[in-house]
């Protein structure tokens, strides 16, 4: 018996389709009606639910930082309440570069020297109710805040950015530094009971109630180690949120593993032997 024979037609050849990319938009075009690829693109610009809750001041120390500024204020929310930059007396046209990017922006000169006086000064300048400590040099993600505010209105005292658990990560810590920061970050939990897996690192938000007991009174860069040692000392809700570091975008740091390493190391010892 012959089998049944088939015949098979290609089909109708498809509408006509072309693709254009204009900035973040994709078109494709059928016929005579454009559909929009990206259908969210229309509401970009919605308040963000969270940062609508409640005030936030963001705190900036910077010195020098001109070329790193016009990245930073890019990924700023709109809806906070505030941003402060304390300026350790620049003299690229920081605070002028910073003005014209944000022109609500606060300035503050600082009294002193270093990121702890920095930090300090904003801190109390602050008017907002939660307080975020931000980097200058593009390291830290503006658009992650919201993530430490959702934290603090779930119930945390105090918001702490890591870079070591799932979601965080870095581009920028070397091997030393993390070995070193898992050392020193043990010998903290230890003392004082925390659960810290990140130590060292400055991108953090707490309610401005806590002021009284995690201001900086130092002047390095130890003074993320010693804002966590308060807190935990004083028995603050402490939410650990995960955050990824970026390179610093141009210029040098001014970390040194060694340097700073004992100067960590100092403020512990010395926070050890600090009357309640």
């Amino acid at each position: 018996m012959s089998q049944p024979q088939y015949e098979w037609q290609l089909p109708e050849p498809s509408p006509r389709l072309s693709a254009t990319a204009q900035g973040r938009q994709s078109t494709l075009i059928l016929d005579d009606i454009e559909v929009v690829r990206d259908p969210l693109e229309g509401i970009k610009g919605l308040p963000d639910p969270i940062l609508s809750l409640v005030r936030v001041s963001v705190v900036v120390p910077a010195l020098n930082e001109a070329d790193n500024l016009p990245h930073v204020f890019d990924q700023m929310p709109n809806e906070v309440f505030e941003v402060i930059l304390v300026d350790g007396n620049s003299t690229d046209g920081t605070v002028e570069v910073a003005k014209q990017l944000w022109p609500s922006l606060r300035v503050i000169t600082q009294s002193g020297k270093g990121k702890g006086n920095a930090l300090r000064c904003g801190f109390w300048a602050a008017m907002g109710d939660v307080i975020v400590m931000l980097d200058a040099d593009g390291s830290t993600d503006p658009a992650e805040i919201p993530r430490f505010v959702a934290a603090l209105l779930a119930g945390a005292d105090f918001a702490k950015g890591t870079r070591f658990i799932a979601g965080g990560g870095s581009a920028d810590i070397t091997r030393v530094r993390r070995v070193g920061n898992w050392a020193l970050a043990k010998l903290v939990n230890g003392i004082w009971g925390g659960q810290y897996s990140d130590l060292c690192y400055g991108y953090n938000a707490f309610w401005r109630r806590c002021l009284p007991v995690i201001t900086p009174d130092c002047e390095g860069f130890e003074v993320e180690t010693l804002i966590n040692i308060r807190a935990a000392r004083a028995g603050l809700q402490v939410h650990e949120v995960p955050s990824f570091e970026h390179n610093r975008r141009h210029g040098v740091s001014n970390l040194q593993a060694r340097r700073d390493g004992v100067r960590v190391l100092r403020t512990i010892a010395a926070e050890r032997l600090r009357p309640m």
